[in-house]
């Protein structure tokens, strides 16, 4: 999703106020764990508290919001930089800065989804530790288009 900086001001205003946002999922990079037309449930999380394995809402360079997996924070040029994909893409996002991360995802069509239970956690486990998942999510994605 596109998003200016009023867009990204409106919805942290609203985490803000309400404590929650719920947007709609658009695009196929965390199939199947998010699929399209998902209604996902983000809530305020300072980025230095986030989990290798959450997926957080942030916004790229390019001005798009992505909900993205977490795989790993490390320091770089002396700021906290934090390094996501998507479950299905076969390579990671540009590095995100914590001022760019917005939330963390909570819900996925009201249910509690992420790390919550055994199957998400085993999931996470696998989609963060085992790569060949995403080129088969890809391979997949791709056959149904063509479909």
């Amino acid at each position: 999703m596109q998003a200016n900086q009023e867009i990204v001001f409106l919805i942290k205003s609203t985490i803000n106020k309400k404590g929650w946002i719920d947007l709609p999922a658009i695009g196929k990079s965390m199939f199947p764990y998010i699929q399209e037309g998902d209604i996902c449930r983000f809530i305020d999380k300072k980025p230095n508290f986030l989990k290798t394995g959450e997926v957080a809402l942030f916004y790229n360079r390019n001005g798009q919001l992505v909900a993205h997996r977490l795989h790993k924070t490390f320091i770089y040029h002396d700021e906290q930089s934090f390094l996501f994909k998507g479950d299905s893409n076969l390579g990671f996002d540009e590095l995100v800065s914590e001022s760019q991360i917005i939330g963390k995802l909570e819900y996925i069509n009201g249910r509690i989804k992420p790390t919550e239970n055994l199957f998400s956690k085993l999931y996470c486990h696998l989609v963060l530790n085992y790569p060949i998942l995403s080129r088969l999510f890809r391979i997949y994605l791709d056959k149904i288009k063509i479909s």
